[in-house]
């Protein structure tokens, strides 16, 4: 399981954008790395709309952010198309990085068990160290939560 303060494991996924992505290849700058059940659901609209208002500030502190959900490349080009995302989604629909990041959870929903995705979210420095973990966001001002944080980091 990934810690706070110690190395993220690096990985390696498809993004929307056609290009694999490597957590390797942002070394220098900040990653918001957060991990959300799906695509076009209210919580998960709720929260990628919050990371969307906030990408401007994200920006200037030197940070990226990069989603990733279980859902295929063409659900997360609808989900970007209709609320206009300026980042990356990147599909791990065969569960990998959600399991090397610990984020699985058993869920139950109307009596029925399955095992879904917890809203997750780590910050990742330049570095390559988990700075920052939340393994139970609340969708609703998940963006202004982390713009905070990232303020808060002495420059």
């Amino acid at each position: 399981m990934v810690k706070l303060n110690e190395k993220a494991p690096n990985f390696t996924l498809m993004g929307s954008d056609g290009k694999e992505h490597s957590l390797a290849e942002y070394l220098g700058k900040k990653v918001i790395l957060y991990f959300y059940p799906r695509d076009n659901t209210p919580g998960c609209t709720l929260e990628a709309e919050s990371f969307r208002d906030n990408h401007d500030d994200y920006q200037k502190e030197n940070a990226v952010v990069l989603g990733i959900s279980r859902d295929t490349l063409d659900s997360h080009d609808k989900f970007i198309d209709k609320l206009g995302l300026p980042f990356v989604l990147l599909s791990d629909a065969e569960s990998t990085v959600c399991t090397l990041y610990d984020v699985l959870k058993e869920k139950n929903m109307y009596g029925k068990k399955s095992i879904g995705i917890a809203r997750s979210t780590f910050i990742i420095d330049e570095k390559g160290t988990i700075i920052y973990e939340n393994r139970k966001v609340k969708a609703e001002g998940h963006g202004e939560e982390i713009r905070d944080f990232l303020n808060s980091l002495e420059k």
